[in-house]
């Protein structure tokens, strides 16, 4: 089994708390960081992802947004540069805690945060990866 994320999601899964928009939003988020946490591949997408599911129908729904496509491609390029491997649209890639343990490490140094630029959770994100990221909930097998 597969599981379809967009690029910037992949760094807001660093700081993930188990805190979002509403019940079902955090509810989704949770099943999804259980299936990356148990080794499942994630194939990059260009659009709404399995993250993005329960908010379409959702008023503060931004996911089909410019400036969210832009912060994917933006994250693309840090990933793909941090990690030295293609990060792109129908690529796939398994995160194992090496990777989020170098990813955690260039976020908390803001080497890949351009495409956290205006984002409504950067601050708290920031916070987050001040305290060494405790209490995140995306932590894969090594």
């Amino acid at each position: 089994m597969t599981l379809s994320l967009r690029p910037h999601h992949l760094l807001c899964m660093l700081t993930y708390l188990g805190k979002g928009y509403t019940p079902a939003f955090v509810a989704n988020y949770d099943r999804i960081v259980a299936r990356v946490n148990s080794g499942e591949d994630i194939v990059l997408t260009d659009g709404p992802d399995a993250i993005c599911g329960p908010m379409l129908n959702e008023s503060i729904c931004h996911c089909h947004e410019t400036r969210i496509q832009a912060r994917d491609q933006a994250a693309a390029r840090d990933i793909s540069a941090t990690l030295g491997q293609t990060v792109e649209t129908g690529a796939t890639l398994r995160l194992g805690a090496r990777d989020v343990a170098t990813l955690r490490n260039a976020f908390a140094k803001d080497n890949i945060r351009s495409a956290c630029k205006d984002c409504q959770w950067d601050t708290l994100c920031s916070a987050i990866a001040k305290k060494n990221f405790r209490g995140c909930r995306l932590a894969p097998p090594a």
